[in-house]
């Protein structure tokens, strides 16, 4: 098991580790602060990919967080940097939410909505504006080969009243009508965290991911090499854990544990 106290960067989860919906954990506000205290450094990773930086910095805000935009990186991020460097000039059908396309065409990546003639690749992010229409698009560009690119595999998004949908559901409604697996960009890949450390200047030894799923968060920090701490407030279960070949380094009820833990 890795040393709670030596670490300086944590790469945490957002939904199902900090906050649920609109209601922020216990400990949270705790946790953060200690992390300023011993002059360490917290960035929210996140693979919802239906909303942009701004958005999570005014939650943060009504949440009673200080936050900017150098706090969060998101799928979305992930997924834009995978293209610059893999698929620099590629027209792209984007199928999510306004604000995911807003953020690629922000970032000049060739995109549009519509059905049309030269589209290179699908890139599938977690629409919350799905529509039957969307679907049919997605299909009949993947019957014609086009790439296939998604921004996370998460099978649900959790919320007050249960869980959603996510990006890894719909993307397996295409792979079950089309037979098209995609290339998946967000954790449980680990780019998110190593570019987290390469931006901040911190070694893995230093490193934690904390997070709430087995097969994204905690496999994103394993196949990054730092330690990942499981918390049972979100998603996962120990149930889980016990059938899952994704081990975590360490496991905590809540974001309150972990706090604790760390002041003793």
């Amino acid at each position: 098991m890795g040393n709670l106290k030596e670490k300086k960067l944590f790469l945490l989860d957002m939904d199902g580790t900090i906050y649920l919906d609109e209601e922020l954990f216990d400990g949270t506000l705790d946790f953060l602060n200690y992390v300023k205290q011993i002059g360490g450094r917290y960035l929210f990773l996140t693979n919802n990919s239906s909303r942009g930086v701004d958005a999570y910095v005014q939650k943060m805000a009504r949440l009673g967080i200080e936050a900017t935009k150098e706090d969060f990186l998101t799928s979305t991020d992930a997924t834009i940097l995978y293209l610059k460097a893999n698929h620099p000039d590629a027209f792209c059908y984007a199928f999510g939410t306004k604000t995911f396309k807003d953020q690629l065409r922000d970032e000049g990546i060739h995109i549009t909505d519509k059905l049309e003639d030269g589209i290179d690749l699908l890139l599938c992010g977690f629409d919350t504006e799905l529509t039957f229409q969307k679907l049919e698009d997605a299909c009949i560009l993947l019957n014609r080969g086009v790439e296939f690119i998604a921004t996370n595999p998460d099978w649900v998004c959790p919320t007050w009243y249960g869980s959603v949908p996510d990006c890894g559901s719909v993307c397996q409604m295409l792979t079950t009508a089309t037979g098209r697996k995609p290339t998946v960009i967000g954790k449980p890949q680990p780019q998110m965290a190593l570019l987290a450390m390469e931006r901040f200047g911190y070694e893995k030894h230093e490193t934690m991911m904390i997070g709430d799923r087995l097969y994204t968060d905690i496999a994103s920090g394993i196949n990054a090499g730092i330690d990942a701490c499981f918390v049972l407030s979100g998603e996962g279960t120990m149930e889980d854990v016990a059938t899952s070949d994704v081990k975590p380094t360490m496991i905590y009820d809540d974001i309150r544990a972990i706090y604790n833990d760390l002041k003793a």
